[in-house]
């Protein structure tokens, strides 16, 4: 048998102990406000600006007076704004369009929904929660009953190394199913923090690590402990669509925000850049601040204020995109190196 079959029969935690990527990366991508971080880039391009403009020459007060040069950036800024929020915020509507359509779809998407809370319904034995963190919460901690029936029985066999694998997997489940479920107490939906203590939650792993055993060790289980195999695997299944769900209802509210936000980003950006072309010219400013010319800190601070709504764009991309890279599989399809 390979290592990378029998090897690491437990994994870590955590969506970052997983994937090996540091804990700055994923604070960024995945756990800081967009309003922040969209905050953060602009802070970082009106610095660069600033910079640019006090460490070459010509300085920028010179190229206003012999070029048109704030012209032509305010100029391009109003057409790349109007044509890049109209393009986006299409986009997103289009997406959501999808959800649109006759009764008969409609009827049918609701029969899917209904016929997926009775699966949940056997499983839990109880009402099925609609909150969706409750909702999630509720099918990690069947999947840690089942483990515990599992555990239980495993340890009868007399297949040293069966308990052996068992228990280490076991264990691995029970401190992910914990983390999880800290994290989704309390979380509220439409936050991130119900789908990222989703993500944290490598349900696939667990189920490949399920079979892999079932299939090793078949001739040493008994009924009892095939079909505590199969019921953890079932639960294990349950999560999966249930996690897909969550995943795309909070695409569908991201993109909602997203619109209305670049929406009302693109109206100070348009009047900053209209004022500027309109009423800026080389002798509107005079004077230093701090060593460099007043001017330099008004072109670079509108030219900044233009930037938001791509910049606000830009946020919420760098968490939607690598959430669908990461979740691109369903099942116990492991695509990523670091998780194999």
């Amino acid at each position: 048998m390979s290592n990378d079959e029998t090897g690491d029969i437990g994994t870590a935690d955590t969506m970052r102990g997983r994937s090996g990527e540091s804990r700055l990366k994923i604070w960024l991508l995945f756990r800081t406000n967009r309003f922040l971080l969209t905050g953060l880039l602009a802070f970082l391009v009106f610095v660069s600006f600033v910079a640019f403009s006090a460490a070459l020459d010509p300085p920028l007060p010179s190229e206003i007076k012999s070029t048109d040069t704030i012209e032509t950036i305010f100029s391009a800024m109003i057409g790349v704004i109007v044509t890049g929020t109209t393009l986006v915020v299409t986009i997103s509507q289009l997406v959501l369009s999808q959800e649109n359509g006759p009764l008969g779809d409609q009827r049918e998407r609701m029969s899917d929904a209904m016929d997926f809370r009775t699966y949940t319904k056997d499983l839990f034995g109880s009402v099925v929660p609609a909150d969706p963190s409750t909702f999630l919460g509720r099918l990690v901690a069947a999947t840690e009953r089942r483990a515990e029936v599992l555990d239980r029985l495993v340890r009868e066999s007399n297949d040293e190394e069966l308990i052996r694998q068992a228990s280490e997997f076991i264990d691995s489940l029970y401190g992910n199913a914990k983390e999880v479920q800290d994290e989704l107490e309390g979380a509220q939906f439409g936050t991130f923090d119900v789908l990222f203590a989703a993500l944290n939650f490598n349900y696939g792993w667990k189920i490949y690590q399920v079979e892999r055993m079932s299939e090793e060790f078949s001739e040493s289980l008994n009924d009892d402990q095939r079909a505590a195999f199969d019921d953890l695997e079932t639960a294990l299944a349950m999560f999966g669509p249930a996690r897909e769900h969550i995943k795309t209802l909070y695409f569908q509210w991201a993109l909602v925000d997203l619109s209305q936000y670049i929406l009302y980003a693109a109206i100070p950006a348009l009047i900053v850049s209209g004022g500027m072309l309109t009423f800026v010219g080389a002798e509107t400013f005079s004077g230093t601040v701090l060593s460099i010319p007043t001017v330099t800190w008004v072109v670079s601070g509108a030219f900044t204020i233009t930037l938001i709504p791509f910049l606000l764009f830009t946020s919420y991309i760098l968490r939607i995109a690598p959430i669908a890279k990461r979740t691109l599989a369903i099942g116990p399809l492991i695509l990523r190196e670091s998780q194999k």
